[in-house]
């Protein structure tokens, strides 16, 4: 059975908005900060440890565009897993092992969880895990903050149908203050 986990790029004001470069007043904000060998190798461990990605239609555009064109392990995962994309408007999909997903949300991820062994990351895709939270869908969440208050732009939390509980399961440090929350669904 799978396991759905959020993985983000966080300000302490909650921003998820563009941390990578994408059109934002404040492009590539969490590059800014240094996450040490150490934070990049978690972040290249949880990407290796996951059986498949789940993306909205705008983080898997910016995703196939990129990957493709790089070489080594991490490139070689990204390219070669169970790619799935949250999407009515995305007919053909080009980038390989791609998947998309167009019906209802929860029964679309709900089979997914029961077709793919292991993490399902989501990745960015800051509609789909919204959808994702509010229908009780996420079982992890991995949180990378970065010590920068942006002031304004799409936010992680947004109002909720319901109260949800989660347990710490780990906190680490790397770099420049960079700090890394897991979260695990309390059941």
């Amino acid at each position: 059975m799978g396991r759905i986990v959020l993985t983000e790029f966080i300000s302490l004001d909650g921003v998820v908005e563009a941390p990578g470069g994408e059109d934002f007043k404040y492009p590539n904000w969490s590059f800014e900060f240094d996450r040490g060998d150490e934070g990049e190798k978690f972040k290249e461990d949880e990407a290796l440890g996951s059986s498949a990605l789940l993306l909205g239609r705008k983080t898997y555009e910016g995703f196939a565009s990129a990957w493709p064109q790089y070489d080594g392990e991490l490139a070689d995962k990204y390219n070669g897993m169970p790619k799935f994309v949250v999407s009515s408007t995305l007919g053909d999909p080009k980038w390989s092992n791609t998947t998309v997903l167009s019906g209802d949300l929860v029964d679309e991820v709900t089979r997914l969880t029961q077709r793919v062994d292991g993490d399902i990351s989501v990745a960015g895709s800051i509609q789909l895990a919204q959808g994702l939270l509010e229908a009780d869908l996420v079982d992890e969440i991995h949180l990378m903050s970065f010590p920068v208050l942006l002031g304004h732009g799409r936010k992680l939390w947004t109002e909720m149908p319901h109260r949800t509980a989660w347990r710490l399961a780990d906190v680490r440090t790397y770099g420049e203050g960079v700090l890394v929350t897991i979260l695990e669904r309390a059941r």
